[in-house]
């Protein structure tokens, strides 16, 4: 055999080799699905809501209120390259998000970051031209970002503590069909659509009022090792009347 041959049948084997051992390392609990997408759009249907066109309508939709700001703060980031324009989503989908970040500063003291938020189909369109894995712009499987009730939040640069802590956050609300969670590859976020449900369990849970991060920063230091993700009175917030059953996420009430 050349030597030619030998050199590229070494690279063969190494790329095959680091392949291996990359699947094996990316072991996500919450691994993107056929199955995820259409249960995402399920949802969307169930509501009601508009895949968001054009700029024209995504505009409308903020002037009605159906779309709210996320707006960054003591617990909350938001990716600088993150349009402006697109730095909304549904009110539900925000009360998560500000849940969620309030419950990881108290943990860790440090913000949560969002990616992405609502879309538009041309937006999606252009997305697609040079990202294979992004999900379609229509369709039974289509992005749930055009409907608004989807954000991203950055997974890379986080510990694995950290990375499992939210899993952990997620795992309840994924099982009592309140939200419906992938861990991306590619774009190393988590990305998570919220059920209009939320609206129901974040009003049980803080009687419509906004967690306080600033009390939280004053009063609390991160306890990294033994803090429950779970958020606070959780089981007597899930009673059967109000919340759809463990592990049906996304099912029609």
């Amino acid at each position: 055999m050349s030597k030619a041959r030998t050199a590229r049948h070494s690279r063969v084997r190494s790329h095959a080799h680091r392949s291996r051992i990359s699947r094996i390392l990316w072991n996500p609990l919450f691994r993107p699905s056929h199955e995820s997408l259409l249960r995402q759009n399920e949802e969307i249907d169930r509501l009601d809501l508009p895949r968001i066109q054009d700029d024209d309508e995504l505009e409308r939709l903020k002037l009605s209120g159906d779309l709210v700001p996320i707006e960054p703060g003591q617990t909350l980031r938001i990716d600088p390259r993150l349009d402006p324009d697109r730095r909304f989503c549904r009110p539900w989908t925000r009360d998560f998000v500000t849940d969620l970040s309030a419950a990881y500063y108290k943990q860790f003291h440090d913000q949560i970051q969002v990616n992405s938020a609502v879309r538009t189909v041309q937006v999606q369109k252009k997305l697609r031209r040079h990202n294979r894995n992004a999900a379609p712009e229509t369709g039974d499987t289509a992005s749930s970002h055009l409907a608004g009730i989807t954000v991203d939040l950055q997974r890379r640069g986080m510990t694995k503590a950290e990375i499992k802590w939210v899993e952990q956050y997620i795992v309840p609300l994924r099982d009592a069909g309140l939200v419906e969670p992938e861990e991306e590859r590619h774009q190393w976020v988590f990305h998570i659509a919220v059920s209009g449900r939320y609206a129901d369990y974040h009003e049980a849970q803080f009687g419509g009022e906004q967690p306080q991060s600033e009390s939280i920063a004053q009063s609390h230091e991160p306890e990294r090792v033994q803090a429950d993700p779970i958020p606070p009175s959780y089981e007597e917030v899930m009673k059967p009347e109000g919340f759809a059953p463990v592990s049906q996420s996304f099912q029609p009430n």
